[in-house]
């Protein structure tokens, strides 16, 4: 876990003027290797069609992922006939998702955040970003939080008062909605590469590979921007899909209230554990300013097409899930989920909690009751400058490299675990982060070994293990 200060100026010689030896240099690799660009092809390829047969299979059977296959394989239906019994593109979802991302547009660049005005504690309007690899720092203007009260607000206002449409209009439109997602994922990823070359917001932040699969997936550009405030990373990482996320749980709830007359008990944590996760990203909007997606990724498919598609689709499953299969919980069964999601939500808020604390002090705090640990060490960025991190050794970053992705899995387990145990379907969830959070590790791991070199080692010498201490 790291805490950067500022950069120490070098001599003429290319040297830190204050230490020997030659740090680290920061930044994704230039070159890729033949499996990551087997992964980055596949990714292409299928994982559309990934999200396509899960929404297809609730929509044609029942949520059952096997049945689907089982039928092709003894010739009982085609591909063809699934593909013609699934709801095609539509004019009316096209106008709904159009005013969605529209209103969401609007939100972000035109209402300047006042909450943070009158909320104790929020940290919003104008941010510092984290230092790019080229050595810049971005601003940002950090108004999500205000942006998901306005949307759920009006969301309330229409169901109770205005009814200007169906609190169900989402699901009732929900596999037209999927190919429009994908025109306008598809669309702003293609956007970005094209940026790339032609007109780039900072050249020096842009890497190119040499690979055009792999510069359209993982992305050219690390902060592509359209004037001085519309960044391609902060909106689309944070809305549409985000903001969508609690909307589309909601609208689950109000199908299955319409079609059984009542609300399960599953539904319900479904919708409390996921919205605690949602408000926290939104709280946090400016400490997430610091993260992987942030700091690391460059702005391509893998973030354009997977925050429309991917995120609002897959993350959502268990709500749709229950729409088809309403699952009552015993109490026992329900209060272990309901632990078990807000045990992994402790454990991931205050592993970041205790990060950001050590970041914004320096190291000058208290972490579980003394001063934290650390190491020192020095990285270069691409402009040359060498700059100074401390890696803490204490709290929750003492247990394990990792730790809040632990409670991240906890909580992800939890939403899989509040649908029963009738149907795979609602446990891809856990599945996919699962995957997800130990590449992100691996990934992770390997950028800080190349921008720290020799403290990394001496950092992962002191934190031996990266999730669950004694284990892995």
């Amino acid at each position: 876990m790291e805490a950067s200060r500022r950069r120490t100026q070098h001599g003429a010689n290319g040297k830190d003027s204050e230490q020997g030896e030659q740090p680290a240099q920061w930044g994704r690799a230039w070159e890729v290797d033949w499996f990551s660009l087997a992964s980055v092809i596949g990714l292409l390829c299928f994982a559309p069609f990934i999200v396509f047969y899960f929404v297809m299979a609730c929509d044609q059977y029942q949520c059952s992922v096997s049945q689907p296959l089982l039928e092709l394989f003894r010739g009982e239906t085609t591909l063809l006939s699934i593909w013609a019994r699934a709801p095609s593109f539509t004019w009316s979802a096209a106008k709904i998702y159009a005013a969605w991302v529209g209103f969401q547009v609007f939100l972000y660049m035109c209402v300047p955040d006042v909450t943070h005005k009158f909320i104790p504690g929020y940290v919003g309007g104008v941010q510092d970003g984290a230092r790019t690899p080229a050595g810049l720092i971005n601003k940002y203007e950090i108004n999500g939080l205000q942006c998901w009260l306005i949307t759920h607000a009006l969301w309330y206002a229409n169901a109770q008062h205005f009814h200007w449409f169906s609190p169900t209009i989402i699901f009732d439109n929900w596999i037209p909605l999927m190919w429009c997602t994908n025109i306008l994922g598809y669309a702003v990823s293609s956007f970005a590469f094209a940026k790339a070359y032609l007109f780039p917001t900072n050249s020096e932040d842009c890497k190119f590979t040499g690979n055009i699969f792999y510069n359209y997936m993982m992305g050219i550009e690390f902060n592509p921007r359209v004037g001085k405030w519309f960044d391609f990373k902060l909106f689309f990482n944070g809305r549409p899909g985000i903001v969508a996320w609690t909307l589309i749980n909601l609208s689950y709830m109000a199908k299955q209230q319409e079609l059984y007359g009542h609300v399960t008990n599953s539904m319900i944590l479904v919708n409390v554990l996921q919205a605690i996760y949602v408000l926290d990203f939104f709280w946090n909007e400016a400490w997430y300013l610091k993260t992987i997606d942030i700091c690391h990724d460059h702005f391509g498919w893998y973030l354009g097409w997977g925050d429309c598609v991917w995120l609002p689709y897959l993350y959502t499953l268990q709500g749709l899930y229950l729409v088809y299969h309403p699952v009552q919980l015993s109490n026992a069964h329900a209060l272990a989920v309901l632990l078990l999601g807000l045990v992994g939500y402790y454990i991931f808020r205050s592993t970041n909690h205790q990060k950001d604390l050590f970041r914004r002090t320096e190291g000058s705090c208290s972490i579980w009751g003394r001063k934290p640990a650390h190491i020192d060490c020095s990285y270069r960025s691409a402009d040359g400058g060498v700059h100074h991190s401390k890696l803490m050794t204490s709290g929750f970053w003492g247990v394990a490299r990792h730790l809040n992705y632990t409670g991240d899995l906890m909580g992800s387990l939890a939403y899989c675990a509040a649908c029963g145990f009738g149907h795979v379907l609602p446990y891809f969830y856990i599945i996919y982060m699962t995957i997800l959070l130990v590449h992100r590790c691996v990934r992770d791991e390997h950028r800080c070994g190349s921008k720290y070199g020799k403290d990394w080692k001496r950092y992962t010498d002191a934190v031996p293990y990266r999730l669950i201490p004694g284990v892995f």
